[in-house]
């Protein structure tokens, strides 16, 4: 069973909940508030199946200016966007922001959904449809199916069903291999339940078993599963799943929040990223206040240009260091949207190359290391990183700040440059460091022998304080 989710995009009343709700029979609009003013203004979610192979999950998106930062909460888990513009009004000011939003989250598959088709008539459809095209050109929906339908006759669902199905088919799925990660989306209590979070699992899986919140660090335990309302022994990537959690009340968990392993990563404030201007944006400045959305979580940062001058000019990428106000987890890959701090609107986005930057390091050895982050492989990512460690780095802590597998890691370890002892734990050490550190050593044994010759040798315990005082105890011991 592929799991794919499927999120909408479009201005407000292009009907986009109707779309979903005749799709899938679901009605998405669960707020009091929604259903009186006939707008969504918070996250829907609704599922189908596409055949024995197909499971689809919707993220149904509010389309009201207001609301944007509601929508970004649920865009960054999807696979394939339905962009989603009214034939009787075609494209508008959200239209437009949610498009580049899809496209600064790197979205690589989509339909362009042509509703209220029963309202006009064919000659304005195939206008619309030709204003579509002329849009998405040049994006990753140029050349993109684009179906017209109409939620209230039924006309052409079959057809967006059949061309959801070989997207679906097409799209690339996310790793259940990788580690559990799920953002947190809504967190509430159920009579009988306790609490209960649910989210898009973005990697990995999840079972009964013990779960952290990031950020934070509290600790609790899977009771229950459910996906798509049904209860299940395991969750994976791909899916939309609801967890029933003990050891935690739901004012604790909040939308922005990460479950993951207990002690595998921790939430930063600083990050290192590549940064995409929109062309229609003003000019960025260093030390500019901006909104920042990843995942689920929304907080406030401060752009630090790493790579010289004053501005960030419209249309043009720079590496920049992003100060945030919260600690958010985040891992090197990771997407995400910044918005202008006043008025509040979309200017940009990128990708994170690094979760703990070094503080102190020049400028031009800032921007070496971060174009081995952004384009090496993961063996050049790995030594450069054991190599910045004074005493090598622990797999626990490479694979916490890589966000890379055990296995990912350990393949990485070349025997060339790196040293691998696995016991007491698995550690990596650079290999040139640790002869040059052995020399040493030969070179104090044997002043020590010429000054003491009638000791038997130099005690260790002296050894370490005057060599390896910082150092795990094991390491000195492991390279003698």
């Amino acid at each position: 069973m592929r799991n794919i989710i499927v999120g909408t995009a479009g201005h407000i009343d292009h009907g986009k909940t109707a779309l979903v709700r005749a799709l899938t029979g679901i009605e998405t609009d669960r707020l009091e508030e929604e259903k009186r003013r006939g707008i969504s203004i918070d996250l829907g979610f609704a599922h189908m199946d596409l055949g024995d192979d197909v499971r689809l999950g919707f993220v149904d998106v509010p389309g009201h200016e207001r609301f944007v930062k509601n929508m970004l909460a649920g865009a960054g888990g999807v696979d394939i966007v339905l962009l989603v513009i009214g034939a009787d009004e075609s494209i508008k000011p959200q239209t437009r922001e949610h498009f580049e939003i899809c496209r600064l989250l790197g979205i690589h598959a989509g339909i362009v959904v042509l509703t209220k088709k029963d309202l006009v008539d064919e000659d304005l459809v195939e206008l619309v449809r030709m204003e579509a095209e002329e849009f998405v050109k040049g994006s990753f929906l140029e050349g993109a199916p684009c179906v017209a339908v109409s939620a209230k006759t039924g006309e052409g669902l079959e057809e967006l069903k059949r061309v959801l199905r070989a997207q679906a088919l097409a799209a690339g799925t996310k790793s259940a291999a990788g580690h559990f990660r799920l953002p947190v989306d809504r967190s509430f209590s159920m009579k009988g339940f306790g609490t209960v979070v649910t989210g898009t699992l973005i990697s990995g899986s999840v079972r009964v078993e013990e779960v952290e919140a990031q950020p934070g660090g509290t600790q609790m335990r899977v009771r229950g599963l459910q996906v798509h309302g049904a209860k299940t022994d395991r969750a994976v990537a791909g899916q939309r799943t609801a967890l029933n959690l003990t050891g935690v009340e739901p004012a604790d968990l909040r939308r922005g929040m990460m479950l993951v392993q207990p002690g595998r990563f921790a939430a930063t404030t600083v990050v290192d990223c590549e940064l995409d201007l929109l062309a229609s944006a003003k000019p960025l400045k260093h030390g500019a206040p901006v909104h920042f959305h990843a995942w689920t979580a929304e907080t406030e940062a401060e752009v630090r240009l790493l790579e010289g001058g004053t501005t960030l000019d419209p249309g043009c990428r720079k590496v920049v260091r992003l100060l945030l106000h919260e600690p958010v987890l985040l891992l090197p890959g990771d997407r995400f949207i910044v918005r202008m701090f006043s008025p509040v609107v979309t200017i940009g986005g990128g990708r994170v190359l690094e979760i703990a930057p070094p503080r102190r390091i020049r400028r031009t050895a800032t921007m070496e290391r971060l174009r081995v982050l952004a384009d090496a492989g993961v063996q050049e990512k790995v030594e450069m990183l054991v190599r910045e460690s004074p005493f090598g780095m622990g797999l626990a802590e490479l694979v916490s700040r890589t966000g890379l597998t055990s296995a990912e890691v350990e393949a990485g370890a070349k025997p060339d440059r790196l040293v691998c002892f696995p016991e007491p734990q698995l550690w990596l050490l650079d290999r040139d460091w640790m002869n040059r550190w052995l020399e040493r050593v030969h070179k104090l044994v044997t002043a020590f022998h010429r000054a003491n010759p009638l000791l038997p040798g130099m005690p260790k315990q002296e050894l370490r304080s005057k060599e390896l005082s910082h150092a795990p105890a094991f390491l000195m011991d492991a390279m003698l």
